[in-house]
């Protein structure tokens, strides 16, 4: 079973993807320079080179600068991730998702799991969903199974109800953070400046993990009666029923 993880940013990998790191064959990084801070892309570079993980892979591809620039009130999706409330910010948006397929393809041929984002970007980042767009139209190339975890927040929240009211997994995982080494990798990011959430942050004892396999979507399951982590006060959910759309 090859496993890889796929994440945007350098600090993801161990705020959303913890605890598929040690059995994972490779982990790529995928975005680079933050948009609008150049002096940020070199110290970026020395954190992720002094992370120690085996078989790692920084893309290092420039940020959009789309943030910002999202209607999360009534987000539309489109083919690249999501609709961007400028032209500029669309362009470069929708630049990133054509090198990211080109730049993953060769990384994810051969490969059984692709841990990744999930469909609505955990806290709410149009970057985390165009990646989990991007291992979509490459699944259905490569084949391998699509794996994503139960993070949310109040700004993603509406718009994972709205996913979640269709068919979304195949399995269920419970899995536990790898609190020890996130810690870890968290120390170096926080040494170089380039650690983008809260000081504070605390890991939960479990996770749930979403696998999507390739092929009919005949058995899979919404995510009604499902338990979110909310990220931002790092508490679950109370369980709800899913809007349906």
């Amino acid at each position: 079973m090859r496993r890889v993880v796929v994440a945007a940013h350098p600090d993801d990998e161990i705020l959303w993807m913890s605890s598929a790191l040690r059995a994972a064959d490779k982990v790529v990084l995928c975005y680079g320079a933050p948009y609008g801070k150049p002096e940020k892309a070199a110290a970026r570079a020395r954190a992720v080179a002094a992370l120690g993980l085996p078989n790692l892979v920084n893309l290092a591809i420039p940020e959009s600068g789309t943030r910002l620039l999202v209607n999360w009130d009534d987000a539309e999706m489109t083919p690249t991730g999501m609709a961007i409330n400028d032209a500029a910010g669309q362009a470069r948006y929708d630049a990133n998702f054509a090198t990211l397929r080109e730049r993953l393809r060769p990384l994810l041929t051969g490969v059984d799991e692709v841990f990744t984002h999930n469909p609505w970007g955990e806290y709410g980042h149009p970057e985390h969903i165009q990646l989990y767009r991007v291992a979509e139209t490459l699944q259905k190339e490569l084949g391998f199974t699509i794996v994503f975890s139960n993070y949310v927040a109040p700004l993603s929240w509406l718009l994972a109800r709205r996913l979640g009211a269709a068919p979304l997994f195949a399995e269920k995982r419970r899995a536990v953070p790898d609190m020890r080494l996130a810690r870890r990798l968290r120390g170096i990011y926080l040494r170089h400046r380039v650690w983008t959430w809260s000081v504070f942050h605390a890991w939960p004892a479990t996770e749930t993990l979403y696998a999507q396999p390739p092929g009919e979507r005949e058995c899979w399951q919404s995510l009604e009666g499902e338990a979110l982590v909310d990220v931002t006060r790092l508490r679950w959910w109370k369980r709800v029923g899913v809007a349906r759309v």
